[in-house]
């Protein structure tokens, strides 16, 4: 009878939490959960232990917080645990040649795009922000490069209009999970899952995220900035000024209609969205958030204001 398969589970996020599950539900042993130092959060600046290392204290398992895999000492600690397997989900850490070596059967990583388009940090975002109609996970080989290694598994998903970053984010931990649940059941029966080489064209970098990007300039056209209001929700938000006042804007489409009105201006209201202009076409507003506030409708936004008639 073969033994369990030993595994390290490395992640840090919310998005990494059901691929642990998925590990902890699988014929293996999760012999250690590594994961990023607790970090100061929240207006109180609270020192706060990341989504699987909560995760992984419920579940009574180890927990290894280096501030960086590049130490002989946390190398060598991470050795003692003698697995088979390393599983690397959203960690945040780079993993050395060292590292990848020293499970038996390597590391397995789930990246959220189908590569090698959107390689990095942000391929959720980037996969809305630039037009993608499909996405999906890949469960790879790792190696040295960023995102470069080999494809194990892959699953797929359209990305439809009313997708958020955040909707697309839980759909893809659910995916990613899958992935990690057939391969490990793959591994476990003797029919491991074959790698596939990424391809040499095509490759994209989904580079981090920075806030400054969520902030609206009413020149670009509206279906550009429909996107952005999908891709930054929930974080970081787009930002615009309206009437003079900066919100967020958190539900938006794009219609596809002409106006002589400068970009910014408002052009028409209604009871549920106002339609602003922009460089091509025009973007109704349907859910808005005021500084210091909560995020609302439109009407209860238009109820707060004095009324000005369509104005810049």
């Amino acid at each position: 009878m073969t033994s369990r398969l030993r595994l390290v589970f490395a992640g840090t996020p919310e998005f990494a939490v059901p691929c642990l599950d998925a590990c902890l539900a699988a014929a293996a042993d999760v012999v250690a959960v590594y994961t990023q130092p607790d970090r100061p959060a929240g207006r109180g600046r609270k020192l706060t232990s990341s989504p699987v290392k909560q995760r992984a204290l419920a579940a009574n398992i180890p927990v290894e917080q280096p501030e960086t895999l590049k130490d002989p000492q946390a190398q060598r600690r991470l050795a003692e645990y003698a697995c088979d397997l390393m599983i690397v989900v959203a960690y945040g850490l780079i993993l050395p040649k060292k590292v990848l070596a020293i499970p038996r059967l390597g590391c397995w990583n789930v990246h959220a795009s189908l590569l090698p388009r959107w390689r990095g940090a942000a391929p959720i975002q980037r996969a809305i922000l630039a037009g993608d109609t499909e996405t999906g996970v890949d469960l790879m080989q790792m190696e040295a490069g960023l995102d470069t290694g080999p494809v194990l598994i892959e699953r797929r998903t359209p990305i439809s209009r009313d997708d958020t970053g955040g909707t697309l984010h839980d759909r893809l931990a659910r995916l990613g999970a899958e992935t990690i649940a057939e391969g490990l059941a793959r591994l476990a029966s003797g029919d491991a899952p074959s790698p596939r080489a990424q391809s040499e064209t095509g490759i994209e970098y989904a580079h981090k995220l920075d806030k400054s990007e969520a902030r609206l300039d009413w020149n670009e056209a509206a279906s550009v900035l429909e996107r952005k209001v999908r891709a930054f929700d929930p974080w970081p938000a787009a930002e615009a000024e309206l009437r003079g006042e900066r919100v967020r804007i958190w539900s938006a489409e794009a219609i596809d209609a002409r106006t002589d009105r400068p970009p910014g201006t408002i052009v028409a209201t209604g009871r549920d969205a106002i339609d602003v202009a922009t460089g091509k076409g025009l973007l109704r507003i349907l859910e808005i958030q005021r500084e210091g506030g909560r995020r609302i409708s439109v009407r209860d936004w238009q109820n707060a204001q004095r009324p000005r008639g369509a104005e810049r």
